[in-house]
């Protein structure tokens, strides 16, 4: 049984019980709304629209590292695409698209993110701050089958970590860029793990410091 819950313009199909899959309609304010839920009930899985484009036109969370487009994951919360974008438009103001926070990092918090199918586009994080399309602070991080791509940061345009794990498999994190290095993905500490995912094409080099991710050239 779903009831249907309205935030702010957002509407969502809220399941009766907890931690039952949250369908997210194909619109801003019903993503940021399912996130909110979401963190709230401590973690669930949420129905992104296939072939749908998310696009976000201001942000809707804040951290100590600077504005993010969506609600920072707090909780354990799977987005399970299937052709599915999440992109800043083109117009907003800057602000990287996701952050994940753990309890390493920001207290309190057990932020750990799976992305299924889903390209994450657009982010910029505002400087000198790093992450532009993904920043992870003491969570964890999970791509499968998914991307992030066209990001920019003072490091890590594509994906920053930081005390956290970040592993992508099938994946791709290319066409990003930082200011000073880490084009790709910048790991500041944690583990960064890579299977069958490619990252290339990033500016001006892939991963930093160099020799830090395993797989990664450039």
């Amino acid at each position: 049984m779903f009831v249907v819950s309205a935030l702010a313009t957002g509407l969502v199909a809220i399941p009766a019980t907890a931690h039952a899959e949250i369908p997210v309609f194909c619109n801003e304010s019903s993503l940021v709304t399912a996130i909110n839920v979401a963190n709230a009930a401590g973690g669930d899985t949420l129905a992104l629209a296939p072939f749908c484009t998310y696009t976000l036109t201001s942000a809707h969370g804040s951290a100590s590292d600077g504005p993010v487009g969506l609600p920072p994951i707090t909780t354990p919360i799977n987005m399970a695409g299937l052709g599915t974008t999440i992109t800043r438009a083109p117009s907003a103001p800057a602000f990287r698209i996701l952050e994940v926070e753990g309890d390493a990092n920001v207290p309190g918090t057990d932020g750990r993110l799976n992305l299924a199918a889903v390209t994450i586009s657009g982010g910029s994080a505002v400087p000198p701050f790093p992450g532009g399309g993904i920043a992870n602070r003491g969570g964890a991080l999970t791509l499968t089958s998914s991307s992030v791509t066209g990001s920019s940061a003072v490091a890590g345009g594509g994906i920053y970590t930081d005390n956290g794990t970040v592993s992508l498999t099938a994946s791709t994190v290319t066409g990003n860029t930082a200011t000073s290095s880490g084009g790709g993905i910048y790991k500041n500490s944690g583990t960064v793990n890579l299977l069958a995912s490619d990252v290339s094409r990033n500016t001006p080099d892939n991963c930093a410091p160099s020799g830090s991710v395993f797989g990664c050239a450039g």
